[in-house]
């Protein structure tokens, strides 16, 4: 009896040491020249994940908004189940590389009389330790951990891309409500400046100054300007609507922190170099264990082709009577091999559609390789573009309103016609909406590159 038993365990040692081979092919990254720097246009090197959210976006009214939709909003809630649904699912396939052990206890007492005059008890008592082990020879329960790691990794890096891509909206959408807001402001600036021009005009025309013409024309300027108040209140309310879903709310009414006008420019972001941008942004790295599950995947449905090994076995005591259950022990080992033989090559087509699905991939992962360097690209000329346009901007609106003061002035010494006038306005009102159009493009352009170079995850 022990020289079986020793034998056994003889036997299990030499499958064990056996099941350290893997067969399949180990995961790499497909071999890809990126450049050296990204062109960056005059921005310092550096790391602008560094810089948290906190930090670069300094209304806190802003900040309050972001940790809100950071907590409640529903698809980061999603993302963070799903974090835990994939680590039991690990933990799952990691159990599987080790023996099952349970416990069997039973009792069963059968009467038989056949013919009524021959009365025959049978009682069985068991108890016994079960036990249950698939060696891993070729690897197939460690590709399938590994690929249960690869698909957890991934629901870690898909929640903190969309980390980044929650504050970045946050910051976009409220950058937008206070520049629709700045916007109504000026129209209805506006419209009261066209109201008190157009009470001029009327005092002039009664008064016998001017023909009824400019009066007119004051009054289809003035209706035109007005127009544009509940057309801008409405999209006000639609992009608060919009807002309050990205922080998990209902519809309400959102606060707004400092004037727009009065929001400081939010300095130059430094750009890290192109190696090192690709290892630190989540979408990269969720690209990249997609991969990796693919090519465990492979190695799956390649070792599915080899036979499986499985011991199963049993120990404790077996008896006819509770009495002598102690001094009757029993021991059972199954060893067992199960394989595939002959199946019309489905296996085959199995491990085929398998290295297909991760070539699948690899493509996929330089296609986001590549796209992170034109996001990245657009970014900063984005950037830089607008601060441009922003001072051009600023130039047009100071010269309008120059315009603008000297055409009244002339009008009212009767040097120029209300047509002279009515063209200053329109240009100081056009001027003044492309100022704050360009402000809320350069606000705008940051929160993309910011998003890009992979800022957003710390606070």
């Amino acid at each position: 009896m022990k020289c079986k038993a020793y034998i056994l365990i003889f036997t299990v040692a030499i499958l064990a040491l056996f099941s350290s081979c893997k067969i399949g092919h180990k995961h790499s990254l497909p071999p890809m020249p990126v450049p050296e720097e990204f062109e960056t246009m005059g921005l310092e090197e550096g790391n602008a994940a560094d810089i948290g959210w906190g930090t670069l976006y300094t209304d806190t009214v802003l900040q309050a908004l972001i940790e809100k939709a950071l907590l409640n909003n529903k698809d980061m809630l999603i993302a963070t189940a799903r974090i835990k649904e994939m680590m039991e699912s690990k933990r799952i396939k990691t159990a599987g590389l080790f023996p099952e052990f349970g416990i069997n206890i039973s009792g069963d007492r059968e009467d038989l009389n056949y013919g009524g005059n021959a009365l025959d008890t049978d009682r069985e008592f068991i108890g016994k330790l079960t036990v249950g082990w698939e060696l891993d020879v070729w690897g197939n329960l460690r590709w399938q951990n590994e690929a249960g790691i690869a698909q957890f990794v991934q629901s870690v890096e898909a929640q903190c891309a969309l980390q980044l891509t929650i504050v970045s909206q946050v910051a976009q959408m409220y950058f937008e409500l206070k520049a629709l807001d700045s916007e109504l402001r000026i129209v209805k600036q506006t419209v009261a400046a066209r109201r008190e021009a157009m009470q001029f005009a009327q005092s002039r025309y009664t008064g016998g100054l001017t023909s009824e013409i400019p009066y007119r024309q004051s009054l289809v300027e003035l209706a035109r300007t007005e127009t544009m108040v509940p057309k801008l209140e409405n999209e006000i309310k639609l992009k608060e609507n919009e807002l309050s879903m990205l922080l998990g709310e209902f519809p309400t009414n959102i606060p707004r922190g400092e004037d727009f006008r009065s929001l400081p420019d939010i300095a130059d972001l430094p750009v890290d170099l192109p190696s090192a941008l690709l290892l630190r942004r989540p979408d990269v790295r969720q690209a990249e264990q997609e991969l990796r599950e693919a090519n465990a995947k492979v190695g799956i449905a390649l070792t599915n082709m080899f036979p499986r090994i499985r011991l199963t076995g049993n120990i404790g005591g077996e008896s006819d009577e509770l009495s002598y259950f102690l001094k009757s022990p029993a021991w059972y080992v199954l060893g067992s091999i199960t394989g595939p033989i002959f199946n019309f090559g489905k296996n085959n087509a199995h491990r085929k559609a398998a290295k297909a699905a991760y070539e699948q991939e690899v493509y996929a992962y330089e296609k986001k390789v590549l796209d992170v360097f034109r996001e990245v690209s657009n970014a900063i000329n984005t950037f830089q573009k607008t601060k441009e346009m922003y001072k051009s901007a600023e130039a047009l609106y100071q010269s309008a309103r120059s315009y603008h003061e000297l055409a009244n002035l002339q009008y009212v010494n009767g040097v120029i016609s209300y047509l002279d006038v009515l063209d200053a306005q329109r240009q100081l009102f056009d001027a003044e909406i492309q100022v704050n159009d360009a402000k809320l493009n350069k606000l705008s352009a940051t929160v993309l590159l910011y998003k890009a170079l992979g800022g957003g995850i710390n606070r």
